[in-house]
């Protein structure tokens, strides 16, 4: 099989898509169910159809794109990834996986393969938390990871329910009809930039992931009392920042401590009421993003940080409450699919290494559905979710190479 991976035209798709966007180039901003991204959307799918791909949409927005094999009651294989983007991003994330997957599909048909198992290009809605405060909500579903009446209650900033807006958007039926059934796939392969620096300082040019760490968020209320700042001496105070403050060092702690590298715990939000320089704060609002590839070590970090703000709360006379957000469990790709994946890597004299994904993906979800693993390049120096991550057109045509020997081999 001779594969030839269309380089070009890949990276013009990509600074294509780039374009559709909400904010100035070079960021990239589109969030679900927004115009930019039915925009985005219909780009894509026309795409997907000149390759002659048989496109739907499920009532979440998942599209679908397949290639019929020839057994058309065997299970798929799937690959594929997002489009979303969070605001002031970058044009790699997710849209590597997704332009690439079609790229592989596209390199397979020039060559002459013909598959016996379907494979379809799987776009996810909305695997960022942008609009819904959830992550993978489009994996979640398929899934059955997010239960159609929890998906149901989900509002965005303006109050507005998911249901509202994806019908509003165009998107009819019931979200019971998205979970798929186990076995709709044979295997699901997600290729991504790998958004950490670890491929580039190492000289390797694909990592094969091993792990998924999975997310725990916890919301933190921290009450003290207020007053003014020059009327309350500073014995008599109940500070709710400094408490809060005193908390977001401790949650720091226990991350270090945990005995493994990957443990990370990250406070991303920290509000601050009254909010005025002449004022005590009298409440904080925290949100706490904890990660671990073993969720028994990363539920012990959580235990650590409720006995701190037990300690914190009696120490400073402030009243301190938890709320657990999601706590998702990690998961561990596929044996069969990491050697398929180190088959193509070596077919293609491409040296990899093993990874562990600190970022989670819709993988994660995918893994509750069906055998998964992630194809991992470089990002110049680690950067993302920012306007100037970059990943260079070697090293997509590289990867896409690798993931179609690697589609390649499952569908036979």
């Amino acid at each position: 099989m001779n594969l030839d991976v269309d380089r070009d035209r890949l990276i013009q798709e990509i600074e294509e898509l780039a374009q559709i966007s909400d904010a100035e180039a070079p960021a990239v901003t589109r969030i679900v169910f927004t115009p930019t991204d039915l925009k985005a959307r219909a780009w894509l799918i026309t795409r997907c159809e000149k390759a002659g791909l048989a496109v739907r949409q499920d009532p979440i927005g998942n599209i679908f794109a397949r290639w019929t094999g020839s057994d058309s009651n065997a299970p798929a294989v799937g690959a594929g990834s997002h489009m979303d983007a969070i605001p002031n991003a970058g044009k790699f994330d997710g849209v590597v996986g997704v332009l690439g997957g079609l790229e592989a599909i596209r390199s397979l048909k020039r060559s002459g393969f013909r598959p016996r198992h379907s494979i379809e290009l799987l776009v996810f809605t909305s695997e960022e938390p942008t609009r819904f405060g959830i992550g993978c909500l489009g994996s979640r579903l398929l899934s059955g990871s997010l239960s159609p009446d929890e998906a149901k209650k989900l509002v965005d900033k303006d109050g507005a329910s998911l249901e509202e807006v994806r019908r509003k958007a165009g998107f009819e039926g019931e979200l019971e009809e998205v979970k798929l059934p186990r076995g709709h796939y044979k295997a699901f392969v997600e290729m991504h930039i790998e958004q950490g620096p670890l491929l580039e300082r190492q000289k390797v040019p694909l990592g094969i992931v091993r792990r998924i760490a999975a997310p725990a968020s916890l919301r933190i209320s921290v009450e003290g009392v207020g007053g003014h700042a020059g009327g309350v001496l500073m014995p008599d105070r109940r500070d709710a920042l400094c408490a809060a403050a005193e908390l977001i060092l401790a949650i720091e702690n226990a991350a270090k401590t945990s005995g493994a590298v990957d443990t990370v715990a990250t406070v991303g939000i920290c509000e601050v009421f009254p909010g005025a320089v002449n004022s005590i704060p009298s409440r904080v609002n925290l949100i706490v993003d904890l990660r671990d590839t073993d969720l028994r070590r990363r539920d012990a970090v959580m235990g650590k940080v409720k006995a701190a703000q037990e300690m914190i709360a009696a120490k400073r006379l402030v009243s301190i409450q938890e709320t657990l957000l999601n706590a998702d469990a990690p998961a561990e790709c596929t044996p069969e699919i990491i050697g398929a994946l180190s088959q193509a890597c070596a077919k293609h004299r491409q040296k990899s290494m093993p990874m562990v994904s600190r970022a989670y993906h819709d993988s994660l979800f995918m893994s509750r559905l069906a055998p998964v693993a992630m194809l991992f390049i470089p990002c110049r120096n680690g950067y993302s979710h920012r306007p100037d991550e970059y990943a260079s057109p070697e090293d997509i045509a590289r990867g896409v190479a690798v993931l179609a020997e690697t589609l390649a081999n499952l569908a036979e």
